[in-house]
């Protein structure tokens, strides 16, 4: 062996030498790293020879340089892997494409790191080989973060929250798993099992199928395999022999599928994958490519297919020949110089000193991150990131004989079935509404798609918690004589498992002591450790429980009341005044006042009906103000503001007559209850104790959300117990959620409801955190209630006869506060208050027209004193009608000519109309004149 690859050195050396010879073109040497058993191997070196040929026929590229690849066989061996790149680092390449596995690619690396020789791989595509710690490391194909992501979207689709990973433990297997489950995550699936097989399988069927069978006992059946395209077959045959390829099961294969079936398809490997879905790399169609793969079979001799990995590697040795076109295009020179270090290390057999630092690597390296190209595989450079842009997948269902595409992945646009170059030059759309894909044929044959789960084949049936209540048996209880637990919840239940379209094997386990109701919170941190799968019963849905399991669709509501003792109100001579509180009456009453004092302040002057001795101004206003509750007021108002004050004011009295009448019906017509607790509120400002169920979630929230002290809180056990601690005054109230209240209260009617119910919430059956069942019973309790099914087993153990429901508590609540009409008062009082504004203003202005200048300067106090009496003189005196009319014609003298005549005549007829009204008035009216 070693001297047949000494024969192959010494042949590349001579070629070298003849090029020169005869071409004079100088030499620039890359490597390549591959398993030339595997597929990928092949295909790659067949791919990149051709394209070593079309680079030296090109003029164009490398500038009179010479492009020559060497081919180091690594024979699946990492070993070979570390010595082939040692061998080419003793002969000065300044490129090595790979090496073929991730798990050489961290090792050799560091190698790169060192000696600054740039390596790309097609095929070592792990999604943790940073960048940043890897400068000199390229993958030159979409990392495998983009093909989990892809898978991640696909399950998502799919709507399946648990997948089984099967992988072989090698770098990149494992560490894209890793990457598969962090993409499930942000989409709430999750893995449920990692089937870790030895990274090299090969003579090891016994260990695959003793895995495969652990699988095969779970509860998922969505299963990822991700491996080495020469591993995946194996999986599959033993997969095959357990049974597992048919009906129920779902399989998803990374791209290793392809590359094989593509490469080296038999039967034996179609009829293994018959409804597997897969993921394969895209690439644009294009006249190079076909013209390519019309080459393909003359380039392998019909030795082996291509595969999309024949592509990349094609567009690798072209983006190295384009970076080091620019490399050498802007002066650079490969030079080699050697490592200070490895001299140091020198000497020995190891000869470490022969191997060089490539001078130029460091500037090689920039221009392979800065080239533009569009190769076989489509546009080809590299992100801010270093990802190849534009990652693509070909989603594919293997059918018969063939891949059948049913749709594409990419990182801009998800799930579609359209090509995701047409989808690039439109808007980006990643929504959930968006993504599609075409119909599958799952394993088995079947076109319905599986639900992804069955029950674990392991005999066990579901262990369902069921509390053990004490109180209110009709919710949950166990037959003394039978032994058979029965109930309201315990039906619900029941009749949805029969919607479900799937038998569900189950047994109900009692949780309790039998001797009081058992905690609920710990029934529910029950099913969250797995001592029980499922929580049936009257279990509320509150935050802290829903954080550690998976709750169901309420299916009854339940929220927390107070029940007080309540004493019927009887009526009495002063009921009429219980629709309105005392505060709202005083407020309603003191309006009445101001709306008649304003009214007569704007109407004085004007209207004859508000003038007179003080005593009759006074019964005016009295009777003018209170008149205006029956719309029954005699006095014509004159002015324009008071017209409007008093428009807005009887809009105001007509919604606070029309809100008295409802009230005072409701009262007198619904039979009253009357507590001295008036809801929740007056519970946590006082002092008194307060009763809860035991096992309730009432304690916690009384004391940790309305921090209510717990030595003021009771633990009852019965319905009993309730009465009595409320007959003989043990506590004031107890406060329970509202199913119990509605039980408690067909039973016992001197108690009733305080107040609202003031919190929200549900009852729901609690299962382990992202159980599949979740789903399937919330739909299964929907069709209940849709269908009525629901409502009748609620009636049937919940309705009673005797109920006290009729029977609603009241309290001041239902008394109409100022609260209720504080906008209407506010609108009457601005009302009011501009109008005073505006009156008096106008009043001003006209005083200051009249008053005679003064004759003193020197006067100050007296003539304040003097000018107020004439002020208020002023405004007592009644304003002539000569006067307004002499207005009204000064006025229509400024208004235009054509509009004069009418305005006058108008004005003349609005006077005879007042001298008409003036004259059919009462008598006293016109003794006010006469007086006045």
């Amino acid at each position: 062996m070693k001297l047949g690859r000494m024969v192959g050195w010494i042949g590349v050396l001579y070629i070298t030498i003849y090029l020169e010879e005869v071409y004079g073109l100088e030499n620039v040497s890359i490597g390549a790293i591959l398993a030339l058993g595997s597929a990928n191997g092949k295909v790659g070196e067949i791919a990149m020879q051709a394209a070593v040929d079309d680079i030296n026929s090109d003029a164009s590229v490398l500038g009179g340089y010479n492009l020559s690849l060497q081919v180091y066989d690594t024979k699946y061996s990492g070993f070979l892997s570390l010595m082939g790149a040692l061998q080419f680092m003793e002969t000065d390449v300044v490129a090595v494409i790979g090496p073929q596995t991730s798990s050489m690619a961290h090792v050799l690396s560091h190698l790169a790191n060192e000696l600054h020789v740039p390596f790309l791989s097609f095929t070592a595509l792990d999604p943790t080989l940073s960048p940043i710690q890897y400068p000199y490391f390229f993958q030159t194909a979409p990392n495998d973060l983009f093909q989990m992501t892809a898978i991640a979207e696909i399950v998502g689709y799919f709507q399946w929250n648990q997948v089984i990973a099967i992988y072989t433990d090698d770098e990149q297997s494992r560490n894209g798993i890793t990457a598969l489950g962090d993409k499930l995550s942000e989409r709430r699936c999750r893995i449920s099992y990692k089937a870790v097989l030895p990274p090299d399988l090969r003579n090891k069927s016994g260990m695959i199928e003793k895995e495969l069978e652990k699988v095969k006992m779970m509860e998922s059946r969505i299963l990822v395999v991700q491996t080495l395209a020469s591993y995946g077959p194996m999986i599959l045959k033993a997969a095959q022999k357990l049974g597992m390829l048919g009906d129920g099961f779902v399989w998803i294969a990374g791209s290793w599928l392809p590359t094989i079936l593509d490469s080296t398809p038999t039967p034996e490997i179609y009829k293994m994958s018959q409804g597997i879905l897969t993921l394969q790399l895209h690439t644009p169609d294009s006249q190079r490519k076909r013209a390519f793969v019309a080459r393909w079979n003359n380039l392998s001799n019909n030795s082996i297919g291509l595969n999309v990995y024949g592509l990349y590697a094609y567009d690798t040795v072209w983006l190295i020949a384009h970076a080091l076109t620019t490399f050498l295009s802007h002066g650079n020179n490969i030079s080699f110089s050697n490592d200070p270090i490895l001299n140091v290390l020198g000497g020995g057999n190891l000869n470490l000193s022969a191997m060089s630092i490539f001078d130029g690597g460091n500037q090689l390296a920039r221009d392979i991150l800065e080239t533009t190209m569009t190769g076989l595989t489509g546009p080809m450079w590299f992100t801010p990131e270093r990802y190849i842009v534009d990652p693509s997948y070909n989603v594919i269902n293997v059918l018969d004989n063939q891949m059948k595409q049913i749709g594409y992945w990419s990182n801009y646009s998800g799930l579609s079935v359209v090509a995701p170059e047409k989808l690039r030059i439109k808007q980006q759309n990643h929504s959930s509404a968006s993504q599609k894909l075409n119909s599958v044929v799952w394993p088995g044959g079947l076109k319905k798609q599986p639900r992804g789960w069955v029950f674990p084949r392991d005999g066990r049936k579901l262990r369902i918690g069921v509390p053990g209540r004490v109180s209110f048996p009709y919710f949950v209880y166990q037959d003394n004589h039978t032994h058979v637990i029965q109930g309201y919840c315990i039906d619900v239940f029941e009749a949805a498992v029969k919607l479900l379209p799937y038998g569900v094997p189950y047994e109900f386990v009692l949780f309790g002591d039998g001797r009081q109701n058992p905690n609920y919170s710990e029934l529910v941190r029950k099913v969250a450790i797995g001592d029980f799968d499922v929580a049936v019963g009257d279990i509320a849905i509150v935050t802290d429980r829903t954080r550690i399991v998976d709750f169901t669709q309420p299916y009854t509501d339940s929220g927390l009341v107070v029940v007080a003792p309540v004493k019927k109100l009887r009526s009495n001579a002063w009921a009429f005044l219980r629709p309105f509180t005392p505060f709202m009456w005083a407020v309603t009453a003191v309006f009445f006042l101001v709306v008649g004092v304003v009214i007569w302040i704007l109407e004085h002057r004007l209207n004859d009906e508000f003038r007179g001795p003080p005593s009759d101004q006074f019964m005016t206003i009295l009777w003018f103000s209170f008149s205006t509750l029956f719309f029954s007021h005699r006095e014509n108002t004159v002015s324009t503001l008071g017209r409007m004050v008093l428009v807005i004011w009887l809009f105001v009295v007509l919604i606070i007559q029309s809100s008295y009448t409802a009230s005072l019906t409701s009262f007198l017509t619904v039979q009253q209850l009357s507590s001295s607790i008036k809801g929740i509120d007056s519970l946590v400002t006082s002092t008194v104790h307060i009763g809860y169920q035991v096992g309730s979630y009432a304690e916690k929230y009384l004391n940790e959300e309305l921090n209510i002290p717990r030595s003021r809180l009771k633990p009852l056990k019965s319905p009993e117990e309730y009465a009595d601690a409320l007959r003989y005054g043990r506590v004031a109230a107890v406060v329970d959620e509202q199913p119990y209240v509605d039980l408690f209260l067909s039973r016992y009617c001197q108690f009733g409801v305080s107040g609202q119910e003031f919190t929200k919430s549900g009852w729901g059956f609690a299962f382990k955190r992202d159980s599949p069942l979740t789903l399937d019973m919330s739909t299964a309790l929907l069709k209940l209630s849709e269908n009525g099914k629901l409502q009748n087993i609620t009636e049937n153990w919940l309705t009673r006869k005797n109920s006290c429901k009729s029977q609603f508590a009241t309290n001041d609540s239902d008394q109409l506060k100022i609260d209720n009409f504080i906008g209407l008062f506010l609108i009457c009082g601005i009302a009011c208050i501009l109008s005073l504004i505006v009156y008096f203003s106008v009043m001003l202005y006209r005083f200051y027209q009249h008053l005679p200048p003064k004759s003193d300067p020197s006067i100050t106090d007296s003539s304040h004193s003097v000018r107020l009496r004439t002020f208020l003189s002023f405004a007592d005196k009644k304003e002539d009608s000569s006067e307004r009319r002499l207005k009204r014609k000064r006025f229509s003298a400024s208004m235009p000519i054509d509009g004069s005549e009418s305005f006058e005549a108008g004005s003349r007829r609005t006077s005879s109309q007042r001298e008409t009204i003036d004259i059919g008035g009462s008598n006293h009216s016109h003794k006010r004149s006469l007086n006045q």
